[in-house]
C-alpha cells in the first residue's frame, strides 16, 4: 500500500464486514503508519482486525489454505467484470474449499508476475477513472456480500434501534 489512510480504511472495512485479518506486503506505509492507524479510520472494533505485514502474503496464505482461490483485482486483458463476476464459493462446509483470497495490486503499479501466476481468476471494477486501494476493497467486499445467498450473509448488528425509536 502507498498511503496509511487507505490501510486504515481497509482495516475499518474488515471490521465492518467481519474479516479477522488484513495482509499486506512492502514497507512504504510503515513510515507514515507508525504503531497506530490514522485517527479518522479507527472505530471501536478495529482492534479485532489483525494487520499483518509479510514479504509474500499470498504464498503464506496459500500454504495455510491450499484449496483457496486467489482472485486478482486488477485491470488486465481478459479480466472478468465485477458486474458479472461470480465470487468463489466461500462456504467451506458445503464445498470443501477455503474462502477466496482477494489480491489487490499497488495503486501506482501492477501485481508482480509471480503473484499473477498464482491467481486463478482476475476481476476488474468497471469505472471511468482509477480507484484508490480502499475504494477497490470496499467495492469488492460489498459486491461479494450483496451476491451471497441471504442465509450466508453476515448478520447485521442492531444499531441503536431503541434510541432511534425514542426509547
Amino acid at each position: 500500500p502507498k498511503y496509511p489512510h487507505n490501510v486504515g480504511q481497509i482495516v475499518r472495512l474488515a471490521s465492518a464486514y467481519g474479516f479477522a485479518q488484513v495482509w499486506y506486503s512492502g514497507d512504504r506505509i510503515r513510515r507514515g503508519l507508525g504503531d497506530r492507524l490514522p485517527r479518522e479510520e479507527r472505530m471501536r472494533r478495529y482492534a479485532d482486525v489483525t494487520l499483518v505485514n509479510h514479504s509474500d502474503p499470498l504464498t503464506r496464505l496459500l500454504d495455510a489454505a491450499p484449496h483457496a482461490c486467489p482472485v486478482a483485482v486488477e485491470l488486465r486483458p481478459n479480466s472478468e467484470s465485477l458486474v458479472d463476476f461470480v465470487h468463489p464459493d466461500s462456504m467451506v462446509e458445503a464445498s470443501g474449499r477455503s474462502p477466496p483470497i482477494y489480491v489487490f495490486g499497488p495503486e501506482d503499479g501492477l501485481l508482480p508476475g509471480p503473484v499473477v501466476k498464482r491467481c486463478h481468476r482476475f476481476v476488474v471494477i468497471p469505472s471511468f477513472e482509477c480507484l484508490n486501494l480502499a475504494t477497490c476493497v470496499a467495492t469488492v467486499v460489498y459486491d461479494r456480500m450483496a451476491k451471497m445467498r441471504a442465509e450466508a450473509r453476515p448478520a447485521v448488528r442492531a444499531r441503536g434501534i431503541a434510541a432511534a425509536a425514542g426509547g
